[in-house]
């Protein structure tokens, strides 16, 4: 084994992956012998740096099981949802989570209030934050199961130490006392220390009415309700507007076929 191959191979056992790639590259491409040795090195420190900065992105996405394949630079805003733009962009940008501050997303079923969660989420992991999308009733399941078998508070850290929290589909269904006071202690312990994003079909002066406490309710809001961006959704439903241009679509194809077979 040549010098070069074992020097490749020690820098994989390193886990050097990035590394011991950038440097194979350089040892089968000639340009690379007229820098000088710094450079040479500052190339393979910078692939290495690159390489372990999407693993990690990848490990986070993973792990935040993120719903729908959303981004920011993907969302319709030329469709009438009462989006605004400018302020999309703006919260985008991260100061939100390093402010600790909340996002409440409401409006009509099929709007795209799940896809813009998770493309605020999407955009948080890639600044590099961590993230997690949960549904409201599976969530309220799990912690249901996680008190009986044990795993009640290392839930509560887990979603403690989570940046970034979605909790989609709040308010389908009214919650009982012990889930209204799982979901206060899961907010409770994340008030200005993380950020968390909800997305619900009710408008939140109505969230009051799904918790069955008025005092829980009133604590539940108000770690929600603190320091939060609020953006109300409205407009017709994005699927919808899809199954019309679909069905146009399939109106318009009858009609090309209709003429070719009538030229037949």
């Amino acid at each position: 084994m040549t010098t070069n191959h074992q020097t490749i191979t020690k820098m994989n056992e390193m886990k050097l992956f990035g590394m011991a790639e950038a440097y194979g590259d350089q040892l089968n491409n000639p340009q690379f012998s007229d820098l000088s040795f710094d450079e040479r090195l500052q190339l393979l420190i910078d692939r290495e740096s690159i390489g372990r900065e999407n693993r990690k992105l990848t490990t986070r996405l993973k792990f935040a099981r993120l719903k729908q394949s959303a981004s920011i630079e993907d969302i319709d805003f030329r469709h009438p949802r009462g989006l605004d733009k400018a302020q999309i962009i703006g919260i985008s940008q991260g100061d939100w989570v390093r402010q600790h501050q909340n996002i409440l997303i409401t409006g009509p079923t099929g709007t795209g209030k799940s896809y813009l969660g998770c493309a605020f989420v999407h955009k948080a992991i890639r600044q590099g934050f961590s993230g997690l999308y949960v549904r409201l009733p599976r969530l309220l399941e799990d912690m249901g199961i996680a008190h009986g078998d044990g795993r009640y508070l290392k839930l509560l850290n887990q979603f403690s130490k989570t940046e970034v929290l979605v909790i989609d589909d709040f308010g389908l269904v009214k919650l009982n006392l012990q889930q209204a006071h799982d979901i206060l202690e899961i907010l409770d312990d994340r008030y200005q220390t993380k950020s968390t994003v909800v997305t619900s079909q009710i408008p939140t002066d109505k969230w009051y009415g799904i918790i069955p406490d008025q005092t829980v309710a009133d604590a539940v809001m108000d770690r929600l309700i603190h320091n939060a961006y609020i953006i109300a959704m409205k407009g017709e439903s994005m699927r919808k507007k899809q199954s019309k241009k679909g069905s146009k679509n399939n109106e318009n194809n009858e009609v090309i076929n209709e003429v070719i077979n009538e030229v037949k």
